[in-house]
């Protein structure tokens, strides 16, 4: 890739598009946010397209915005995949060390995950990522890195993660109408992950929870590796519609009410505290009690929360990961969700913030911004530049596209 290259990050969310722009120094390959953008989304709902205009609009929208302050156009992009219709899958691989002198090699590697992906795929699936948890050489298990290592055996266990070729196609062509490139594919949770969680949490065992607009994504991690992958149809858009249906007013003013005066700790809040709803909206008349918001917050806030418990607890893993809980996205951001979080996990809980990035745009420091930024450090990573960004090394192994070219070059050299 050339020096002083541009990754653009493109987050497609179901309540807003949000975009990234790194550059990567030619001096030291630091990399420098040098744009950030978000427009509201239309088309898009629950992570999946519902109208291809719509879509097309507001991704272009974004990526004009990005275009403006960066002052170069958009051509390429890392773009992230969403909604219910992702699903995940254990997988395992087998396959013969090449050389004659038993040395295992990057060639070696691809080809026990190529052998991973040919496990039976739902109808009408495709594969976006198949992410290695641990390789065995011979009878080592747990080994995680065997470039180098002397075996006769290479095998590995991963989990594949898989999205409706549909779902996947339409929101393919809603980016390539705009314009721009598609370089990857990657699972907005995966990204996140990059830009939020360090490898020590990932060592310890964590989950992340990524709650957005309209879907939840869930991801937890133990030894560094996937352990389990859900996106649930729920999100912090809900508990704003339960506001505007319990107080009887515009989904437009429950939303500022959630972020000007929302809490999920009801008990915090005096008995007599209320909401002028006229600040908010002229043609409101009423006053609210504050502590009633809270109740609606905490209740569905519980639910969402509650989902994920049972995600956890599918796996045998309720109360048993010593990094806890990390959540980010834009309902993070509410008041009070840590110690719900807390008491309901019944394990340590944090706001994740995207890490420090060397930027003069202050508004990439929130936790909205985590999805796209970690599309950005995933295209560092794919490009081999990512020497001092401490990546887990989850993209060199797991884009799909990537290793279907290795194993290409791969066949080449065989050729005489």
């Amino acid at each position: 890739m050339a020096k002083g290259a541009i990754i653009t990050g493109l987050d497609i969310g179901s309540t807003s598009i949000r975009v990234a722009v790194g550059q990567i120094n030619p001096h030291d390959n630091d990399l420098h946010i040098i744009g950030a953008a978000e427009h509201p989304a239309e088309g898009i709902n629950k992570g999946v397209v519902t109208s291809i205009e719509d879509a097309v609009s507001s991704i272009s929208s974004a990526l004009d915005k990005a275009e403006r302050m960066t002052g170069t156009p958009t051509e390429r992009a890392y773009v992230s995949v969403n909604g219910s219709h992702i699903i995940c899958q254990d997988s395992h691989g087998v396959v013969a060390v090449a050389k004659a002198d038993g040395e295992i090699r990057e060639d070696d590697v691809q080809r026990v995950i190529e052998a991973a992906q040919t496990v039976a795929t739902p109808p009408n699936y495709e594969i976006l990522h198949v992410i290695p948890r641990q390789f065995q050489v011979d009878n080592q298990a747990s080994v995680k890195d065997p470039v180098g290592m002397t075996g006769i055996k290479l095998e590995v266990d991963a989990q594949i993660i898989l999205g409706l070729v549909s779902q996947i196609k339409n929101l393919t062509k809603c980016v390539y109408r705009t314009g721009t490139d598609i370089q990857d594919l990657v699972l907005g949770i995966l990204a996140v992950s990059e830009a939020v969680l360090t490898k020590r949490q990932k060592e310890l065992g964590v989950a992340l929870v990524n709650l957005g607009g309209l879907t939840t994504s869930v991801m937890i991690f133990e030894e560094g590796d996937v352990l389990h992958t859900k996106i649930l149809p729920v999100g912090s858009g809900h508990i704003t519609n339960d506001i505007a249906i319990g107080l009887r007013t515009s989904v437009d003013v429950a939303e500022t009410i959630k972020s000007r005066y929302g809490t999920a700790l009801p008990e915090d809040v005096g008995k007599h505290e209320e909401i002028d709803l006229r600040e908010i909206d002229p043609n409101e008349n009423s006053r609210v009690s504050r502590r009633e918001v809270a109740e609606i917050i905490q209740a569905r806030l519980e639910e969402i929360l509650s989902m994920v418990n049972k995600e956890l607890k599918s796996i045998n893993r309720h109360g048993m990961l010593p990094a806890g809980v990390v959540l980010t996205g834009g309902g993070a951001k509410l008041n009070g969700i840590v110690e719900v979080a807390k008491k309901l996990f019944s394990l340590p809980a944090s706001i994740g913030m995207p890490r420090k990035f060397k930027s003069a745009i202050d508004k990439i420091e929130d936790p909205v911004f985590a999805t796209a930024l970690g599309l950005v450090l995933w295209g560092q990573s794919m490009t081999g530049q990512s020497n001092k960004s401490g990546l887990t090394g989850l993209a060199r192994f797991s884009a799909v596209g990537d290793a279907t070219a290795r194993m290409k070059k791969w066949f080449k050299s065989l050729l005489p």
